[in-house]
């Protein structure tokens, strides 16, 4: 089982791959699927693939959905989303750290370039 430093819900900036400079994107997008298992995550608005469905009753119309497509997980990096840290307007995207917190030893996510807490 691999350990993936993104969770559903960050901001990610593509690094690598068609996605990374598109005219309608800048490679920044929201995550909205995680899977540890195979080491992918699904982007909004990154790597579109085309899905045909085809009509099941008569009457209906076959159509093809764009759909967001999986990104292996070391193909984007996270976004700091704190105004502390340098370049924040233009996203920069930095590295994850980790620290424990308490005596429960539970750990946070910080950013490696600011050190606040994702």
């Amino acid at each position: 089982m691999n350990k993936l430093m993104i969770k559903k819900g960050d901001t990610v900036v593509v690094i690598s791959g068609e996605s990374k400079n598109t005219k309608e994107h800048d490679g920044r997008g929201e995550v909205l699927a995680v899977s540890p298992e195979e080491g992918q995550v699904i982007v909004k608005g990154q790597n579109m693939v085309s899905k045909h469905l085809k009509a099941r009753k008569q009457g209906d119309n076959s159509q093809i959905l764009k759909t967001e497509g999986p990104i292996r997980a070391c193909k984007v990096m996270l976004v700091c989303k704190n105004s502390k840290c340098p370049k924040y307007n233009q996203g920069v995207r930095v590295k994850v750290g980790y620290k424990t917190v308490g005596d429960k030893k539970v750990k946070v996510r910080l950013c490696a370039k600011c050190g606040a807490e994702i």
